[in-house]
Formats: structure tokens, C-alpha cells, sequence
């Protein structure tokens, strides 16, 4: 196995909400209110459609709300996995990915783990550069039992609510979680900062039609079944967990283009390609590549020396009554 390439689940198709629209010469991202299936081909107008999206349209009448999944591992960390992740906006390059506590990070000397203080605390996530970035990897249609459609989000609403339910539907099925029959729902909510415009989020809910006796039941017949055949569950998620850590990043540089364009967009404008009000009037320029490696290089290199030469009271010089400050002055902010 090749060290340092993520080995991830066989990618048939993605699903999105919304596309990545060409507006006064920019590409920017447009959310939508409906979920799209595509393909892993696109053209000049986007992501050509697979051919489970018109079926599934049709039977819903237009509106595509609701997709019809199983789930690939019993481990829901394997079939969602979510990051603080900071991609260079210039080259598409991961360069810093991390949990909150540790990060892994590119840095011009080499790949270094390093405390993670999270977006709000980072000096290199401002301008949106870091954020949560989340991967669902489910199975849609009987093609390919082991293919699976990626669906990624960096919404907060989407990966809470899909974390919350992978754990509660493994607890409940008693570790069956990837022979329950569920379904991706979109659904909708207003908050203060949308000013009342509706948002949609990702949620994973029992299949229309199934209540829950009658989906745990078909779980529990679907795993005896497996069994008798030597299907082995526990391998599975086994070689799935050893193929993420094989590599720093799960995201390739061909894969992570389209991931920056439309999760990743220029400071100034927001998820329908609009130019905000407050950079309208402060315009934050975009920094090289360059730039950006070596401030992640320098960051690392202060952490690595403030571990090794602690700073020491006795060193410092005695400060003259005359230049001190008195100690609310540090705490006015």
C-alpha cells in the first residue's frame, strides 16, 4: 500500500445541495433547497446528473428530498468523518487538518502534529480560511453493494445532526448499523442570522413507509443473513480505518479543487455567491501560497520552541516603575 495516500470507499457519484454557479467571470457557490445526485463527470455547465437522480425525482414529483441509503460500516466515525480543515485557496493544497486538540499540518518542514486551538482561536483560520468539513459516505441503489455517494458539507446543523443520528441508530440497533434501511432527508429551519431566510440541512431518518420496529427487525434479519454467507462486518471497518490513516489528508489535490470552490470561497461572499456587506467595505486581500506555507512553517517553529525553552521570570529584566502599565490595561480587551 502506498504510505501517505488515503485509501477511502469507492466514490459512485456525490450528492449536493446546490452547485457551483459562474457569476460577472467568478465561479461561486449556490445552495439550493433540494438534493441533487451526480455523477463524477462534469462539463462546461457542471456535474452531469447520475442516472438515480431522475428516477428518484420522478417518484417524488419534482422536488428530490429524500434518498433512500444504507450505510457502509457499523462505526459511524468511518461512514462520517469530520475536521477543522484549512485548504490554500490559491493550489487547492489541504494544508492543516485538525480535531480541536491535535492538527496535522503541512509546513515547508515537512508534515508536523501540533495542538489544534480550533477556527475561533487560530491565527491562520481567519477569513474563513479553516472550518468544519465533514464527509458522509453512503450506499445509494443495489449497483455496487461496496460503491458508495459522497455527500460533503461544512454546515454545523449537518454534521451535528448526522453524528448524533449514526451514534443513536448504532446504539439502538444493537451494531447493526450498516444493514439499517434509512434515508437522507433535507430539511429546513429559520434562525435570527438568516434573517428569516430558510436554511437546509442534511438529516438521516428511518425510510418513509418503515416504522421503527419494522426497520430494526429488517437489520437484524439482514445481518443473521450475512452471517450464514461469511460476510465479515468487523473486516470491513477494520481495513476501512487502516485505509483513512494510511495517508496525512483524506482529500487529493484533483478532488480538493472542487471542494475549495465551492466550500472554500473568497472572503466577501457567502453561500449564495453574494458579496457581503462588512468586506464590501473592508476588503481582505487573499494571501500568496507562499506566504500562507511560510506563516504556517513559523507558526509551528514558535510552538516547537516555546516547548523546548520555556519562558523563565528570572530571565526577564526587572520592569522600570516608570514604563509600567497598570495591569487593567491588558485586560481591556
Amino acid at each position: 500500500m502506498l504510505k501517505g495516500l488515503a485509501i477511502t470507499p469507492p466514490i459512485l457519484g456525490r450528492i449536493a445541495i446546490g452547485k457551483v454557479v459562474e457569476k460577472d467571470g467568478k465561479r461561486l457557490p449556490q445552495k439550493d433547497d433540494q438534493f441533487t445526485l451526480t455523477s463524477q463527470v462534469q462539463n462546461r455547465e457542471g456535474w452531469l446528473p447520475h442516472p438515480l437522480d431522475e428516477s428518484l425525482r420522478i417518484a417524488q414529483g419534482g422536488k428530490l428530498r429524500r434518498i433512500p441509503i444504507r450505510l457502509l460500516f457499523n462505526e459511524p466515525d468511518l461512514n462520517l468523518r469530520a475536521e477543522y480543515s484549512l485548504f490554500d485557496r490559491n493550489t487547492a493544497r489541504p494544508l492543516c487538518v485538525g480535531d480541536g486538540e491535535q492538527c496535522r499540518r503541512r509546513t515547508q518542514d515537512g508534515m508536523q502534529s501540533l495542538p489544534c486551538p480550533g477556527p475561533d482561536n487560530c491565527e491562520l483560520a481567519q477569513g474563513g480560511r479553516c472550518k468544519p468539513y465533514a464527509r458522509l459516505n453512503v450506499v445509494v441503489g443495489d449497483e455496487d453493494p461496496l460503491g458508495t455517494f459522497i455527500f460533503r458539507t461544512t454546515g454545523f446543523n449537518s454534521i451535528r445532526t448526522l453524528a448524533a443520528r449514526l451514534e443513536y441508530f448504532k446504539a439502538i440497533s444493537n451494531n447493526t448499523l450498516a444493514c439499517l434501511p434509512l434515508e437522507l432527508r433535507l430539511r429546513g429551519k429559520s434562525t435570527r442570522q438568516s434573517h428569516g431566510t430558510p436554511i437546509y440541512y442534511v438529516d438521516i431518518t428511518l425510510r418513509d413507509g418503515m416504522d421503527l420496529e419494522a426497520t430494526l427487525a429488517h437489520a437484524q434479519q439482514m445481518a443473521l443473513d450475512r452471517q450464514e454467507v461469511g460476510f465479515d462486518q468487523h473486516a470491513l471497518d477494520q481495513a476501512a480505518r487502516q485505509g483513512f490513516t494510511n495517508g496525512d489528508f483524506e482529500e487529493q489535490e484533483e478532488d480538493a479543487i472542487s471542494v475549495v470552490e465551492e466550500f472554500y470561497p473568497q472572503p466577501g461572499t457567502d453561500n449564495h455567491g453574494q458579496t457581503t456587506s462588512h468586506t464590501a467595505a473592508s476588503p481582505q486581500p487573499v494571501q500568496a501560497p507562499a506566504n500562507l506555507t511560510q506563516k504556517l512553517t513559523a507558526q509551528s517553529r514558535r510552538l516547537k520552541t516555546s516547548k523546548t525553552n520555556p519562558p523563565s521570570n528570572s530571565q526577564q529584566p526587572p520592569q522600570s516603575p516608570k514604563t509600567a502599565q497598570p495591569a487593567s490595561s491588558n485586560t481591556s480587551h
